[in-house]
């Protein structure tokens, strides 16, 4: 027996719970099926909806959790949209100059060099010499700015590099309708409320700011998300990075996967995985499915050593979207995305 064999029962089954949703909800649905503007207006709205109430209910479970299940996931994602579905995997001058240093941010190097790495990026951006050099020069003045704030840039880039994906989504493709500045003014309005004096009694009332594991509590996260900060604004940060990071995840496994795909209609969750098969190798995401289980296993025996152990793993992932926004932007973001590697007819 395989191991794709061992995943075909759970992905066969998902097909049948969702034909038998489809099947029920009949004239409900369809319009969501059959437009993707449409679908993907109500998968976001109601994406933001979910993690304001999450973050208010159950922030530092979030905060704690959501990594451990959802990381390693939309780390796939990342290398999936931002490497591979571009295709800038395939040239050589952007492997060649922006690879080592994102490499050595993966091993533990300063993040300045994700930096560097950016700006080799821009370097070797498919543009003309001016649209280049200023694409470098806008990295090179983050680059000062972030260094400039010590660490406190580590925690300011981690906290923006949440908007990246948000902002990624909003330029993948043209539309032609408005409907995506909904869940755009949804996500807004939410992260205004959240830095709120409502927010923060909401959270209290709600018992939120009790539940934790690991000994990762308020203290902690303060600690970790909004160092220096005074009191009136630290916890306000850390439920705005609370929801931020849920929504990060969200564009990252919902919202820019159908963004992508080349039909309008979803496909079964079997084509689903033949997709993520074709791009990325059974070998990586076997190893993926791997590294998840074993940070399960290991947030099991130790919860904080878990969380730490996959945030150094994923430090790199940041740069990798600056990377592909600064193509973006650089090489035209007026461009459909899904042009640059074909089609993907799966997912």
């Amino acid at each position: 027996m395989t191991a794709t064999t061992l995943l075909r029962g759970p992905i066969d089954a998902a097909d049948l719970i969702r034909r038998w949703w489809l099947r029920r909800l009949g004239r409900v649905v369809r319009p969501l099926i059959r437009r993707r503007e449409l679908r993907i207006a109500v998968l976001g709205s109601t994406m933001v909806f979910t993690a304001l109430a999450a973050t208010l209910i159950a922030p530092l479970w979030l905060l704690i959790l959501g990594p451990l299940v959802w990381g390693v996931p939309h780390l796939v994602a990342d290398l999936r949209y931002m490497l591979v579905r571009p295709g800038y995997h395939r040239r050589a001058a952007l492997a060649l100059l922006a690879g080592p240093p994102l490499l050595h941010v993966a091993l533990g190097g300063h993040l300045l060099w994700g930096f560097l790495a950016a700006g080799l990026a821009a370097a070797a951006a498919r543009a003309s010499l001016g649209r280049r050099a200023l694409g470098v020069v806008m990295v090179a003045a983050l680059a000062g700015s972030f260094a400039a704030l010590g660490r406190t840039g580590d925690v300011v880039f981690a906290h923006l590099h949440n908007a990246i994906a948000v902002l990624l989504w909003w330029a993948w493709r043209p539309r032609t309708s408005r409907l995506h500045w909904l869940p755009l003014a949804l996500m807004v309005a939410a992260s205004v409320f959240l830095v709120s004096d409502a927010a923060l009694w909401a959270v209290r009332a709600s018992g939120g700011l009790q539940w934790f594991g690991g000994g990762m509590g308020p203290e902690y996260q303060v600690w970790r998300l909004s160092p220096g900060v005074g009191p009136e604004w630290a916890l306000r940060l850390v439920l705005l990075f609370c929801f931020a990071q849920t929504i990060h995840y969200g564009v990252w496994l919902g919202l820019l996967p159908d963004e992508d795909r080349a039909r309008a209609t979803p496909p079964t969750y079997r084509a689903r995985w033949a997709g993520l098969e074709a791009d990325m190798g059974r070998p990586l995401l076997w190893a993926a499915i791997a590294v998840a289980a074993l940070l399960a296993v290991w947030a099991a025996r130790d919860l904080m050593a878990a969380c730490h152990g996959y945030f150094r793993m994923a430090r790199f992932h940041g740069h990798l979207e600056l990377c592909a926004a600064a193509l973006l932007l650089i090489e035209g973001g007026s461009k459909d995305m899904r042009d640059r590697s074909g089609p993907n007819e799966h997912v």
